[in-house]
């Protein structure tokens, strides 16, 4: 699950980090870009001595090139956190975007209210957090399975108000 309590229960403050999923680690990245050009060099062994090799290289080496700055900005969008602390009077969430601006949040714990959207947010069963008159979306980013889970488990620690 891309989001963890940071903390042992019943210690404040408590502290949730949440993240996005990240489907292809380094090392599978490094191995599919290893694949992807041994696949595409094969076609080029069969033009090896001939002028047609130097028409075709330069569209594969786009073609890779290309590959490889689409996963590379994929993984740098998502280089999103959120930190949610709850102590024993506030509950403040901590956003940190992908190009590393930080936006926070931060509400009395008493009258900090975790509400979910089944169809009326920009997801299935989106979460928010709401209190000192804003409304802030939290986990976004995730699945819907891991937003309704998250959206229980918010609802648990919030109620345990200090």
């Amino acid at each position: 699950m891309p989001y963890e309590w940071t903390t042992p229960p019943r210690v404040t403050p408590q502290q949730m980090r949440l993240w996005p999923h990240q489907s292809l680690p380094a090392r599978g990245f490094a191995a599919f870009m290893l694949s992807t050009f041994t696949l595409a060099m094969i076609p080029l062994f069969a033009m090896l001595g001939t002028a047609l090799l130097w028409g075709l290289l330069p569209f594969v080496i786009l073609a890779l090139g290309a590959v490889y700055w689409a996963l590379q900005h994929n993984h740098r969008a998502r280089q999103i956190e959120e930190i949610l602390t709850l102590d024993d009077t506030t509950a403040k969430l901590t956003h940190t975007t992908a190009k590393g601006e930080v936006k926070e949040w931060d509400s009395n714990r008493y009258w900090t209210q975790v509400l979910k959207y089944e169809d009326d947010g920009p997801v299935p069963h989106y979460v928010t957090l709401r209190g000192e008159g804003r409304e802030v979306e939290i986990g976004a980013f995730l699945s819907e399975d891991e937003r309704i889970a998250l959206f229980e488990d918010l609802s648990r620690h919030i109620q345990q108000k200090g």
